[in-house]
């Protein structure tokens, strides 16, 4: 701070800062990465090639997002973050059980099994072999993951649900926009009046179409870009 104090007018900005302080400017990497790579030497990443790319984007940018404390945006986010985590565990256990429910019963097992149908499935099962006691007690391994699983799902979304109630946000009165989507929404975007226009949102979200013109032919191509999480949202949303 003594050594600034030679600039009245002066600006900090730090790469990848989320919840620091009041006075500071968020640079994304992705920016600072771009400011590297057009200088001159390459891609080489150093601290101090680091600082004055950061500092370069921070001078020719005005509009980036300020750091501010962490809040009910932040809480969001950890929320939904840990509800895919779940989800996808889950997942892959769910389909671990009815691999192994598949060579119990005769017939293999339906599709779609939830804890519940496995449970009833599993009463009638009568192992006669080795093999299929093993496959057995692996089923019941399997199916108390699921119920666990299921259980901090559901204490998950009730968390969810009083977080974005807390919000006191109109997100949810949207068709097709229940309380999971509007949380990764809020979670994602936080302030929404940092986008300038309804075209910078479209554009961070991936949902906006680049434009690939060149001379007379005029066209564009799908954006793979932008904010993945926040256009899977949006997609979820058409789709329903």
């Amino acid at each position: 701070m003594r050594w600034c104090e030679q600039w009245p007018d002066r600006r900090f900005a730090v790469e990848g800062a989320c919840g620091l302080c009041w006075s500071l400017a968020h640079v994304p990497s992705t920016l600072s990465a771009r400011a590297r790579l057009l200088a001159t030497g390459g891609d080489r990443k150093t601290d101090a090639t680091d600082a004055l790319h950061v500092a370069q984007v921070a001078f020719f940018r005005h509009v980036l997002r300020p750091v501010v404390q962490e809040d009910q945006t932040t809480l969001l986010r950890l929320l939904t973050e840990r509800r895919d985590d779940l989800v996808h565990e889950r997942t892959r256990v769910l389909n671990r059980l009815h691999a192994v429910l598949r060579a119990l019963p005769p017939g293999g097992a339906p599709t779609g099994v939830s804890a519940d149908k496995a449970a009833a499935l599993m009463k009638g099962i009568r192992p006669v072999t080795a093999t299929d006691n093993c496959r057995r007690d692996m089923a019941r391994d399997l199916l108390a993951d699921l119920r666990k699983l299921d259980r901090r799902v559901k204490n998950n979304e009730a968390e969810m649900r009083e977080a974005v109630a807390a919000t006191r946000t109109t997100l949810t009165t949207l068709p097709c926009l229940g309380t999971v989507l509007a949380a990764e929404v809020i979670g994602h975007i936080g302030d929404v009046s940092r986008f300038p226009t309804d075209h910078h949102f479209a554009s961070y979200t991936g949902s906006a179409p680049l434009d690939a013109s060149s001379g007379n032919n005029v066209r564009h191509r799908i954006n793979t870009g932008g904010n993945r999480a926040l256009n899977s949202v949006l997609h979820t949303i058409a789709v329903c």
